[in-house]
């Protein structure tokens, strides 16, 4: 890399000669060329310098996917601020932790949420600007209003490009410090293993609050100098409508169910795809060999997360197994441990442990944490049980922490189980991740009722939907006379786990 690290140089390095390529062609046809993004980020770029934006600064962001939020996030890396993307889902509740937590000098949110965040920015000594899906908001119309700017900010590999939170089971949000060598590193690598060349496109129906969609679709493909096919959501038909045009499309594995369910995907709907890829949630071996047969395509699985990145793919030219998610990618390593980081046998469960230039910085403004998280030697501890074969390849089996991945986004059984255990007549609660055919896990809540009230699961429930996300929320709700202990007092999730398996089988 350059003297100047940072990404959006790297990036902009990678930009298409003629300019005039469509970077991103909308749902409805309009076209916004390279030309067009690089212009509009350095107008942003310029205000938010303006507005008292230094780098280092954090710009917390709850938006719509939209070009201008694109254009955001480019503008942040151009400024040197930190970007700090948030789930939109988010109600104003989880919000305010993060606010409080980032202390960042500009929140942006739809103009719905202003009136709950404002308080919250200026709480935190924060300007509140707004931004909406169609482009409109406050934050448009100051960009649109200051002067063309070619500003780039020179930064150093390991100044911070970003803050992605996650979470643990104590339920206390973690922010992963990611600098702008551990993006660009991780984005080199996926764009050479994946095999992009000249003339891809890819279709990008992903959000862009994390790491599949913001980092893994976007910087690939902007890597590469490619079209992007931009959808605001999923949505089945209109990829099947794009799938002739494109050559890359990148899902989570709720993506594939439903595409097969569509009568009109087949293997000529798909003749020039080149790629399909799936991730942040574990993809089926059903999923996996219905695809192959109706389409003559394997997907290419992969393995990431917040604190890293991609760290294994399956093999662009070699074999895809279903339930496995390949081989460490080029520069990352790492092992197979026990609870001391020891190497266990090959073929045994254990933690993974990893090193890599891909491998955050640590947790904001936690050093404890951070300094729990990895070894002496440098391995990051990823908190996920796999086993490695002889030949290195990792398959995922499991959790040490009790982490539930639901439609690709992870979902933290303590912040749930709090919140249940405060509804009147809960006398305490567990919450699990049990199998689902679209969501890979659905949140799944038991409680022990005190029998004070006449608690149902709609109660419960209802309860809970002002306070949390949709994704967090439990799709279904057990009441039991007691949960199970192990002789330390311990609930036994895994327990809980095997008993409602078949809650939505079928």
């Amino acid at each position: 890399m350059s003297e100047d690290a940072n990404l959006y140089t790297l990036l902009h390095s990678r930009f298409p000669a003629n300019s005039s390529t469509t970077c991103l062609e909308l749902a409805d046809g309009t076209l916004i060329s390279y030309a067009d993004v690089d212009a509009r980020s350095g107008r942003m770029a310029g205000l938010l310098e303006s507005v008292g934006v230094v780098p280092g600064d954090r710009v917390l962001v709850q938006v719509g996917k939209s070009p201008e939020a694109v254009v955001l996030y480019l503008a942040c890396l151009r400024a040197g601020a930190v970007f700090l993307p948030l789930n939109t889902a988010y109600t104003a509740r989880e919000v305010e932790y993060f606010i409080n937590d980032a202390e960042p000098r500009l929140v942006v949110c739809d103009p719905t949420a202003e009136a709950q965040l404002a308080p919250l920015a200026q709480a935190v000594d924060a300007m509140l600007l707004t931004l909406d899906t169609a482009g409109g908001g406050t934050l448009p119309i100051l960009a649109s209003e200051a002067p063309a700017s070619d500003l780039v900010v020179p930064r150093a590999a390991d100044d911070l490009a970003a803050i992605l939170y996650t979470s643990g089971t104590t339920g206390r949000s973690k922010g992963a410090m990611l600098t702008h060598d551990n993006l660009a590193s991780n984005a080199l690598v996926l764009h050479a293993y994946w095999g992009w060349r000249e003339g891809d496109v890819l279709i990008h129906a992903l959000p862009i609050f994390h790491v599949h969609g913001l980092f893994v679709a976007l910087h690939t493909a902007l890597l590469n100098g490619s079209t992007m096919l931009w959808l605001d959501k999923f949505d089945a038909g209109a990829i099947i409508a794009r799938l002739p045009r494109a050559t890359v499309l990148m899902g989570v594995p709720t993506f594939y169910v439903r595409l097969l369910e569509d009568p009109r995907l087949d293997q000529e709907l798909v003749a020039n795809m080149r790629l399909f890829v799936a991730g942040s949630a574990p993809l089926l071996e059903e999923t996996f060999n219905a695809f192959t047969e109706r389409t003559g395509h394997r997907i290419l699985e992969r393995y990431g997360m917040t604190e890293a990145g991609m760290i294994t793919s399956n093999p662009y030219g070699g074999e895809r197994i279903a339930g496995t998610v390949g081989f460490f990618l080029p520069g990352v390593n790492g092992r197979v441990a026990d609870d001391d980081g020891n190497e266990v046998p090959r073929g045994e469960p254990g933690v993974l442990e990893i090193r890599g230039p891909n491998v955050f910085k640590g947790y904001w403004r936690m050093p404890e944490k951070t300094a729990e998280e990895f070894r002496s030697d440098g391995h990051f501890v990823t908190g996920d049980v796999a086993t490695m074969a002889e030949d290195g390849r990792i398959s995922i089996v499991g959790r040490a922490k009790d982490l539930v991945i639901s439609g690709g986004y992870n979902v933290y059984p303590k912040e749930i189980e709090l919140l249940i255990d405060a509804i009147p007549g809960v006398r305490e609660s567990a919450v699990v991740g049990v199998p689902h055919p679209d969501f890979g896990e659905a949140v799944t809540a038991v409680v022990v009722p005190d029998g004070s009230t006449g608690l149902d699961e709609a109660g419960v429930q209802a309860a809970l939907a002002g306070d949390l996300a949709k994704f967090k929320q439990p799709k279904r709700v057990f009441f039991v006379d007691e949960l199970p202990r192990n002789t330390m007092g311990k609930v036994q999730k895994n327990q809980l786990r095997d008993a409602y398996a078949e809650t939505f089988a079928g």
